[in-house]
């Protein structure tokens, strides 16, 4: 990692997500744990990165995989214990590497001490610390709002003949931030995992925080057609990214700001007008709202140069930016662009301005698994089955070898075992991804100009995507061939590095799916 400017970390680091149950497996029971994910530590070293981010491990019924918390401020069984998890703080920690937790506001599990009292009595004094509201005048649901798994996001309580509002399944009911009580007991939460040690958080869903307080019905969105999401077919004007909403996220900044050097990244799919709200108006909102372009855009420079500049543009003074280009909710990228531009996309996430995100299996360059229809577990894909919307084929356990359970597990796997060459087969391959990554972060951390430098967009041309990383008078210049064929390219200087294994020089001459690294001369 380059430490220069004395730059946080967070601004020279590289994020590396661990979606745990599919990570290590080290009791035999198929599922990954917080022991598995300290016994593949020295991976991450080895590759590079300088921080983790891992899912939920906090306990829960699993609804939808411990995005549905019961506790906060405990470990699930399934992962280990509290005494697993501080083990594994320190061990992350004595090897230089800094660890990031998933922080889930927007709601909690329906099985929550506070959700059962809640539901107990319309009279009991957690009832406020969720959204219930009174039926429509029909006896329905009290707004046109539909949950993010398709359905109503509205729940009917058949005790108090109310409704309680679920913005994901009907187990994952919606704090209400705004009563104090739970601002004050979310806020808590932060303070437990921060005084344990941990270096920052990944904070989940939250432009579904404070939704509109007067429950407008959303627009239909002129633009759904059948074969997209049900969620979709309504423009979320008033369930998501709300004022009040921003808010709560400046009250989280204010508690990380307290204990130097943490860091909060924030979930946010939006606009990149409502992205850049989540940074705040005087630097009070999230270090790193997550910028998702690289994962939703079309794959074509033209699309992704004119997104940077724009993205360079829209940031506020003083913030910083990041990129990300998969995690366990959306198609990996050897998938969306095919194995070949994988390559040219792992430059192109390691060589853009500001911090990357890698989501475990990338660095493999792993494509979506396939999961037939008896072994499928995500919630998603059993309620709206057919539209390709599971995402249990990015969750697919980690090839470590290529022997039995792939070294995943000596067990029965949760899901089936990712295809594809494992970590083994590609640490003695000096052609494999893996190698690239560890070259292509290796670079990052000689470079201050990849690091933390200048970006300017050189322009497109010919299927070429180009542009300049500069600092302190080093010159960096990073040439993209979107193309499957050979391309000329107009720009000069010493070869730093290439994606293409075995290239020794520069031509001026780019090879298919090929992207290298020059030094200005």
């Amino acid at each position: 990692m380059a430490q220069t400017d004395d730059a946080p970390w967070w601004r020279t680091g590289i994020i590396y997500q661990i979606y745990p149950r599919s990570f290590q497996d080290s009791d035999g029971d198929g599922i990954g744990d917080l022991a598995g994910i300290e016994r593949r530590l020295d991976h991450l070293v080895d590759l590079g990165v300088d921080a983790i981010w891992i899912s939920p491990v906090f306990p829960s019924p699993m609804a939808d995989f411990g995005y549905d918390i019961s506790d906060y401020t405990g470990i699930d069984p399934l992962f280990g214990t509290m005494a697993d998890f501080d083990r594994l703080v320190g061990a992350v920690h004595g090897r230089g590497l800094r660890l990031l937790l998933d922080f889930v506001p927007s709601h909690t599990s329906d099985r929550h001490p506070w959700f059962r009292a809640s539901r107990s009595s319309r009279d009991d004094p957690y009832r406020d610390w969720y959204v219930w509201k009174d039926p429509a005048a029909d006896g329905g649901p009290p707004n046109n709002w539909i949950s993010e798994f398709s359905g109503p996001a509205w729940t009917r309580d058949a005790a108090s003949g109310q409704y309680y509002l679920n913005i994901y399944l009907p187990q994952q009911p919606a704090l209400n931030w705004r009563n104090p009580a739970v601002q004050a007991a979310m806020l808590d939460v932060l303070r437990f995992w921060f005084d344990r040690g941990v270096d920052g958080f990944r904070v989940d869903a939250v432009e579904h925080l404070a939704p509109d307080h007067l429950l407008r019905d959303n627009p239909a969105n002129p633009d759904w057609n059948p074969g997209m999401s049900p969620a979709d077919s309504l423009l979320r004007q008033f369930s998501a990214h709300q004022p009040d909403g921003h808010l709560m996220v400046n009250a989280m900044r204010r508690v990380a700001d307290a204990y130097p050097g943490r860091v909060l990244v924030g979930e946010a799919y939006g606009s990149l007008e409502q992205v850049m709200r989540y940074y705040g108006r005087r630097g009070d909102g999230f270090h790193l709202p997550f910028n998702f372009a690289l994962i939703t855009a079309p794959w074509d420079p033209h699309h992704i140069a004119d997104f940077a500049a724009r993205y360079e543009a829209a940031l506020p003074p003083g913030a910083w930016p990041n990129w990300v280009l998969g995690n366990h909710d959306r198609s990996r990228i050897a998938s969306r662009a095919g194995p070949a531009q994988a390559r040219v996309a792992a430059m192109l996430l390691l060589t853009l301005r500001g911090t990357p995100t890698i989501y475990q299996g990338d660095e493999l360059g792993l494509t979506d698994g396939r999961v037939p229809p008896e072994a499928v577990q995500d919630p998603w894909e059993k309620r709206v089955p057919g539209l390709g919307l599971g995402r249990d084929p990015v969750r697919l356990p980690l090839p470590w070898t290529d022997g039995p359970g792939r070294g995943f597990t000596t067990g029965t796997p949760w899901l089936p075992l990712a295809p594809g060459p494992s970590v083994a087969a590609q640490r003695a391959d000096p052609a494999s991804m893996l190698a690239l990554h560890r070259r292509l972060i290796a670079l990052r951390g000689a470079e201050p100009a990849l690091a933390l430098g200048s970006y300017r967009g050189l322009g497109v041309t010919e299927d070429v995507l180009i542009y300049e990383r500069a600092h302190a008078g080093r010159r960096l210049i990073v040439a993209l061939n979107f193309a499957s064929a050979p391309r000329d390219s107009s720009v000069t200087g010493r070869l730093l590095l290439s994606t293409l294994p075995g290239r020794r020089d520069w031509d001026g001459r780019l090879g298919p799916d090929e992207g290298v690294v020059l030094a200005a001369e």
